[in-house]
């Protein structure tokens, strides 16, 4: 293996050479300016004082073709390893996943709904702001106002974002929670109902509000559910403004089960974090609790969950697991556009209520956030990947039916351009109940859980590691050799594995860091078949390719 692995890096730096001695080699020339259906943010609003990246780029209009691209320039490291960029066929963003008859629907922002057999490739239910969209009924319907609060923007221009279907068991239909924003804060959550899952979906009620002054509170239902003292004392500024670093922004709002059968939604963006609502499972309407200061909960928005003042914790979503008991709830940290370090993270929780915390029993509230939550994914260049992934987040969870736990998520790419397409890969649990995130989209791959022969795991890994800053560095990575004897050697350090037959789990020491994972065997990007370790540490997920002789 040694012998080979120097090949391939000899072979590397001569093809360096010569490409920097020939003309046109280097930078390969400037990109051509992206046309307007290639980018995915629009021009953002003028900011306020308390806006943040994510909220004031907007992710506009889903583009209809796939731009070209310049891909990522390579490391020696993967001299005479096949690379390729994939095709989804769409762009959704923020795609929350529903499986339903053995077929998968992802429902995104800006009213894009696509389907697919396989998770790797779709097509497109309805795409976009118009009245032809086929998911929807009456969404454009004035006399009913759904836009009246939050969302429309004038000059046809609205703001539907991250959508979440689920199956209402006690109305017999299926449900969709949506949010119309108008602004970082002022915003509003609704849901609609249908027969199919590929709809059409009418709209049944706007249920919860954000954003809100002294001059609209009228225009909500807030009053219903506190005084009007109460509400100016706890939710406004003493101007009578919003008080968006203690309160949430309704948007993002995904609903599910617990182990008793009961219905809650959890929502919020930025602001003052995320939050819980249970739901009324025979209306589909919110269940306001009463107000508990001392446990985070609020009459009207719930209980706060994470986040606040403004931290950028947004795209909430929890998945239950019977197996070992535990809520686990996804968020997105960063902004979304390709430079604003987007990434997706993870907490869980024994009850359903909380408290959802981190590798380290940690969780943020009212503080900086970074350092918070088990990173699962970022920005990230692999072997078998053509163009590197940059901002993967806006993520929905699901169990399929035989058991195996996907992760969907949008990522937008080392291109120069906001294009953004969805990905799906499975996650597996570690000894110790933590989610660790395949390293390439799933082509089918089966955890085998008596492991895999020892002699097969051994020798050099592409090896990465998933930073907690929240940046624009692409994260690459270095060689490492797991030893026959259970020693790591690498660029930087040395350390110690454990795993071989008998078992899928591993443990892997590096850079004094223990990550814990398992072993599973799959293809790269390109359809080479790998062997790879996903596990977590210290907050960080940690990947490991190999390549067999």
């Amino acid at each position: 293996m040694k012998k080979r692995i120097s090949k391939q890096v000899i072979c590397g730096l001569l093809l360096a050479f010569a490409c920097a001695v020939s003309a046109g080699c280097g930078n390969g020339g400037k990109m051509d300016t992206p046309t307007p259906d290639m980018q995915a943010s629009s021009a953002p609003e003028t900011p306020t004082q308390d806006a943040s990246p994510t909220d004031s780029a907007d992710p506009d209009a889903t583009p209809t073709k796939t731009p070209s691209s310049t891909p990522t320039p390579t490391p020696d490291i993967f001299a005479g390893i096949a690379k390729k960029d994939i095709k989804a066929g769409v762009s959704v963003h923020d795609p929350s996943i529903f499986v339903d008859n053995g077929t998968y629907y992802i429902y995104g922002s800006h009213m894009a709904n696509a389907k697919s057999t396989d998770l790797r490739t779709w097509k497109y239910c309805g795409n976009g702001y118009s009245s032809t969209n086929r998911m929807f009924v009456n969404l454009f319907d004035k006399s009913i106002g759904i836009f009246d609060y939050a969302g429309d923007k004038g000059n046809n221009q609205y703001a539907v974002w991250a959508p979440h279907v689920i199956y209402n068991r006690a109305m017999g239909k299926y449900c969709m929670y949506m949010c119309t924003s108008s602004t970082y804060i002022k915003s509003s959550l609704c849901f609609a109902t249908s027969d199919s899952p590929e709809g059409p979906f009418k709209w049944e009620a706007n249920i919860l509000y954000s954003g809100f002054t002294k001059l609209d509170i009228d225009k909500t239902d807030v009053l219903d559910v506190v005084s009007e003292e109460y509400a100016k004392k706890t939710y406004l500024k003493s101007g009578g403004a919003y008080e968006n670093m203690k309160w949430p922004n309704c948007i993002d709002p995904t609903v599910f089960y617990d182990e008793d059968g009961r219905m809650w939604m959890v929502y919020g963006s930025w602001s003052g974090g995320i939050f819980l609502l249970e739901i009324d499972e025979q209306t589909g309407l919110p269940i306001h609790p009463g107000t508990d200061a001392e446990n985070e909960v609020d009459a009207y928005f719930g209980r706060r969950l994470l986040g606040g003042m403004h931290t950028s914790i947004e795209g909430p979503y929890i998945e239950y697991n019977p197996e070992n008991g535990y809520y686990y709830l996804f968020v997105s940290y960063g902004g979304l556009e390709r430079t604003g370090g987007y990434q997706m993270r993870v907490f869980r929780a024994e009850k359903v209520t909380g408290p959802y915390v981190d590798m380290n029993g940690e969780r943020p509230v009212m503080a900086s956030h970074t350092k918070y939550g088990l990173k699962l994914s970022g920005n990230y260049l692999l072997p078998g990947i053509k163009t590197a992934y940059m901002a993967t987040g806006g993520q929905s969870s699901f169990k399929d039916t035989d058991g195996k736990y996907y992760l969907c998520f949008h990522t937008r790419f080392d291109n120069k351009t906001e294009y953004h397409e969805p990905r799906v890969q499975q996650y597996f649990f570690n000894k110790e109940g933590w989610p660790v995130l395949a390293p390439y989209c799933t082509s089918g791959e089966t955890l085998d859980k008596n492991g895999i022969e020892k002699s097969k795991l051994t020798g050099t890994y592409y090896f990465v590691t998933q930073k907690l800053a929240i940046g624009s560095t692409i994260e690459k990575p270095v060689l490492i050799e797991l030893k026959e004897d259970g020693t790591v050697t690498g660029e930087k350090t040395e350390g110690t594995w454990t795993g071989g037959e008998g078992t899928c789990y591993m443990t892997i020491t590096y850079d004094n860091t223990v990550y814990s994972g398992v072993f599973v065997r799959m293809k790269d990007q390109a359809g080479t078949d790998v062997i790879c370790f996903t596990a977590a540490g210290d907050n960080k997920g940690a990947w490991g390719v190999h390549y067999e002789k």
